[in-house]
């Protein structure tokens, strides 16, 4: 598989094998993430990861309670209070391993550099057979103080990318992407 076709292949999987991802296949997908541009050189990513489900079934109930909490203000979040609720649901979709890029600490380009990571990360497991989700329902979980000591996370450091990682159980459909955008090409 070439970059181009991890590109236009990979897909967010939300439905997943209940086999275990090998420690050297989450070694060479780390050894991918931090490949990626990073502003001034900084590489300020870091790497937490879990493969214990029950401890993600754990984060998971918490984060959706962290949720339900808030007052989102907006229609989009409102939409996915009754998911929230669900007792069944697990916002990690029961993916055997969570890999979460952090930032040793926030900077201007801290964020912007571990979702550069987190990118490299995800189009190496397409390439691998593997499937992965971003999962922006754990940050506030795994910010909370228990849970950045629980990871080993520093009180200064920072969980900026939470993605979800294992052998998909199905082939997930093609999602239709729109053209590019374009609001200006100056000079052209």
């Amino acid at each position: 598989m070439n970059v181009s076709e991890a590109i236009h292949t990979r897909r967010a999987v939300r439905a997943y094998q209940s086999r275990s991802v090998e420690p050297a296949v989450v070694e060479a997908l780390l050894t991918a993430a931090v490949q990626a541009p990073s502003a001034m050189n900084a590489q300020p990513w870091r790497f937490v990861v879990v493969q214990d489900t029950a401890r993600l079934k754990r984060y998971s109930d918490i984060a959706k309670q962290l949720l339900l909490a808030r007052d989102h203000g907006d229609n989009k979040a409102a939409s996915y209070r009754d998911l929230l609720a669900a007792p069944e649901f697990n916002i990690f979709y029961d993916a055997s391993t969570l890999i979460v890029l952090c930032a040793g600490e926030r900077t201007p380009f801290s964020d912007a550099d571990a979702w550069l990571a987190a990118a490299n990360l995800m189009l190496a497991a397409c390439e691998a057979g593997l499937g992965t989700c971003c999962i922006g329902f754990a940050l506030g979980v795994l910010n909370t103080p228990e849970v950045k000591q629980e990871l080993r996370i520093p009180p200064e450091g920072v969980a900026i990318a939470p993605v979800i990682l294992g052998y998909p159980a199905a082939p997930s459909p093609i999602v239709p992407r729109a053209a590019p955008r374009i609001w200006s090409w100056l000079g052209r």
